[in-house]
């Protein structure tokens, strides 16, 4: 006890609030510097700085890299002009260099962080420098085209192929663009490797829909190609003027065992069961038809359709096991021998071939990388499953194409990989922990606990990859779990098995038997795709919401998985935020087509009501996703309150104004003093009363979403004020517009002043 008249000194933060003569009780009940429950703010302090240290103890660090390079990835995409290289890199060496120097500093893991986020900015800088190449910025109705079909892809409806041009002539124009990608009818689509000549119409790369929602031209520029289009008329094959070099080759090759493939499965089976069977195998999953590919999806299915780590893992796993089985029947070679070193290479290798036949698409690299991972960590007789595993594939990914990040199928891979992992470093110890005499490890002997993990990996997956399948596709699947529950053991033991031993005796034409197995799984599959895709509230329809709540949720997602300590739960707090910041959302009362063809207005009853002068079935579908409205393209209700005539047509808003779209020159005039706003592909005169978006608007901000505000309207838009992006280049022209729309008086207009005959007449 202190002596009276001596300070009395307090450890921790409160020294400096209680260091005084008072003894810390008196000085608590008489209302001196510390309050009343300061004892407890202590306490708490001191344990979520215990949390801390745990996080940032040693080996906790290197899960948290791919995240911070990831986030510089992010910010470059977020750009709205392209980054110089130059400064980029060189900032990204300065930090890197700095980190290194302060490796045994208590600075070193921020110093670490920040470099990793510069490192992921200059890689994806690096990476579009160095594949850039021209993007077609107008439509060209009629070009000459030579050159190398590089990849074909063979759809329900019709086949499409890349073409790398060799030579190019186009009427008015001297863009010269290295490929494009081009329709033709079905069965029409020539083969990987040859060299054609065609005409065809080449149109820009698809721009988003509506703000906010994907660019499928960025897709389109970080796989080189500069245009989209169909072919016109018919498809010569000619002598090409070079081999076309080793990778057209090894491409020509590859498609051709696909379709070899394909051959063998189509001679046992047909319809969806042969293209899901080739989809499993080759990657090839266009030809799915549109039932029973939306059933799957509804179901919560869709991942088996996409090679990713499921199908990887099902391959190395088979193989794995598989030769370790025939190696450990050679007498002595069990026991004299790293058979177990052995078969994880065998896996590999397999694992390697399937990443090569099945396309190598961003799912399937970062499935591979996993895999190769873990194999790796068993060959060097090291830990496989664990979060460094993940982080290591992760930055592998990243490294290798940036532009992944930001790709669906990487988000959804990651996440309900990351979910798997927490699962086996976290849950499973702790759910499994009990003695062997234990009810649970009774109902274990019964297959309790292989139903308990499936059904764990199943909802942990999905509630993972949810936020982003909310985001991309406006759903979700309530009964995923129930449906991965009835048909991944059989894809798991009979679907994948079958397939990987008809491919081993296709080669000595005793594949048939399993490919009839494989589609007997198939139908299960399907089967229970359609009684889960049928039953009531079985599709989620969520409206689109903006990329902070993703983010929100993405950083959530994270800290769940990564973190030990109780301070995971902080990941839950963000999780639900942005849950809650996402269904708060509002959605846009006008949407405006980028080509100024399509307009959809909210009507009184709170719905979409279209106007359309083209029929973009895509567009329409897209919106009324984001809306979450359960309406299809046919449907007689989207027309619903709209007048239309050879000149355009016009429907009211929630508050009865109305809104027109302009189709010929002669009627704006008439649309500019009746309605409050008007949309039109066509340059609008200066003196109109309304609101205009017009052709020179659409062209600097592509698609548009307006949302009342007061008597005017807040715009958002596709491309954003000032974004000049390679995949997206600004349009030329010198006029900028605002992120709002408002009524303006009408431009007085000069009065004729002829009289007219009868007034001079009354005058004389």
């Amino acid at each position: 006890m202190a002596e009276p008249g001596r300070p009395v000194r307090s450890q921790g933060i409160a020294g400096t609030w209680i260091a005084g003569t008072w003894p810390v009780g008196r000085a608590a009940s008489a209302g001196g510097l510390a309050p009343a429950g300061f004892d407890l703010w202590t306490s708490l302090a001191g344990t979520l700085s215990e949390w801390a240290r745990a996080e940032a103890g040693a080996g906790r660090l290197l899960p948290w890299v791919p995240v911070a390079f990831g986030g510089g990835i992010a910010l470059y995409f977020a750009a709205d002009h392209e980054p110089v290289l130059w400064v980029v890199a060189a900032t990204a060496i300065a930090l890197m260099l700095g980190a290194v120097l302060l490796r045994r500093s208590r600075l070193f893991a921020p110093a670490i962080m920040i470099a990793a986020v510069a490192a992921g900015f200059a890689t994806a800088t690096w990476k579009t420098a160095r594949i850039a190449h021209t993007v077609l910025a107008k439509p060209l109705y009629s070009v000459s085209l030579s050159g190398f079909v590089e990849t074909r892809d063979i759809r329900e409806r019709t086949d499409r192929f890349v073409l790398r041009v060799t030579a190019m002539e186009a009427q008015r124009s001297d863009v010269k663009l290295e490929r494009v990608r081009l329709s033709v009818r079905k069965g029409t689509a020539p083969e990987v490797g040859s060299f054609v000549q065609l005409k065809a119409r080449l149109l820009p790369p698809l721009s988003p829909v509506r703000p906010g929602s994907y660019d499928f031209s960025r897709d389109m520029f970080f796989q080189g190609i500069g245009a989209s289009g169909f072919v016109m008329g018919t498809i010569a094959a000619s002598v090409p003027p070079d081999a076309g070099g080793l990778r057209l080759r090894y491409a020509a090759f590859m498609q051709g065992l696909r379709d070899a493939i394909d051959a063998r499965i189509r001679a046992t089976l047909e319809g969806d069961n042969r293209a899901i069977a080739t989809a499993l195998l080759t990657g090839r999953r266009d030809a799915i038809t549109t039932p029973v590919n939306d059933a799957m999806f509804i179901a919560g299915l869709g991942h088996v359709l996409s090679i990713s780590g499921y199908h990887m893992a099902v391959v190395a796993g088979v193989v794995f096991f598989a030769v370790r089985a025939l190696l450990a029947l050679i007498p002595g070679m069990a026991a004299g021998f790293a058979i177990k070193k052995w078969s994880a290479a065998a896996a590999l290798v397999a694992a390697a071939f399937y990443l090569l036949l099945s396309g190598a698409e961003v799912a399937t690299q970062r499935s591979f990388f996993m895999t190769a991972v873990v194999l790796i960590a068993v060959m060097v007789d090291r830990r496989a499953i664990t979060f460094r595993t993940l982080a290591v594939a992760a930055l592998i990914v990243l490294a290798v194409a940036p532009e992944a990040l930001v790709h669906p199928s990487f988000q959804m891979s990651f996440a309900a990989t990351l979910g798997l992992v927490a699962l086996v470093q976290i849950g499973m110890p702790n759910l499994f922990a009990s003695p062997d005499h234990s009810a649970t490890a009774r109902v274990a002997m019964w297959g309790g606990r292989e139903i308990a993990m499936l059904f764990l990996a199943s909802l942990i997956a999905g509630l993972a990859t949810t936020p982003y399948a909310a985001f991309h596709f406006h759903r979700v699947t309530p009964f995923g779990v129930l449906a991965n529950l009835g048909a991944m053991p059989v894809v798991s033991a009979l679907v994948m098995p079958a397939g990987l031993l008809g491919l081993i005796a296709a080669p000595f034409g005793l594949d048939g038997p399993f490919w009839w197995l494989m589609g007997i799984g198939i139908d299960w599959m399907v089967a229970v795709s359609r009684w889960v895709a049928a039953l009531p509230g079985a599709v989620g329809r969520i409206s689109a919401f903006g990329i902070a709540p993703l983010i929100a949720a993405s950083l959530g997602i994270i800290v769940m998985g990564l973190l030990r300590t109780p301070l995971r739960w902080a990941g839950a707090v963000a999780l639900l935020a942005a849950i809650l910041w996402g269904l708060c959302a509002r959605q846009p009362d006008v949407l405006i087509a980028g080509d100024g063809q399509s307009v959809a207005v909210r009507g009184r009853d709170g719905h979409l009501h279209l106007i359309r002068s083209s029929k973009d079935s895509f567009l329409l579908k897209e919106w009324l996703a984001a809306d979450a409205d359960p309406r299809d393209a046919g449907s007689a209700s989207l027309a619903a309150g709209v007048s239309c005539d050879e000149a355009g047509c016009v429907t009211p808003l929630a508050d009865g104004r109305l809104v027109a779209l302009a189709l010929r020159i002669d009627s704006l005039a008439d649309d500019c003093s009746r309605a409050a706003l008007v949309v039109t592909a066509r340059p609008a005169p200066p003196d109109c009363a309304a609101m205009v978006v017009d052709r020179q608007r659409l062209a600097r901000q592509g698609a548009l979403a307006l949302t009342q505000s007061g008597d005017g309207f807040a715009v958002q838009a596709a491309k954003a004020r000032g974004a000049d992006r390679p995949w997206s280049p600004a349009a030329a022209g010198e006029a900028d517009f605002g992120a709002s729309l408002a009524p303006q008086a009408a431009a007085p207009r000069n009065r004729d002043a002829t009289p007219s005959e009868a007034d001079l007449q009354a005058e004389d």
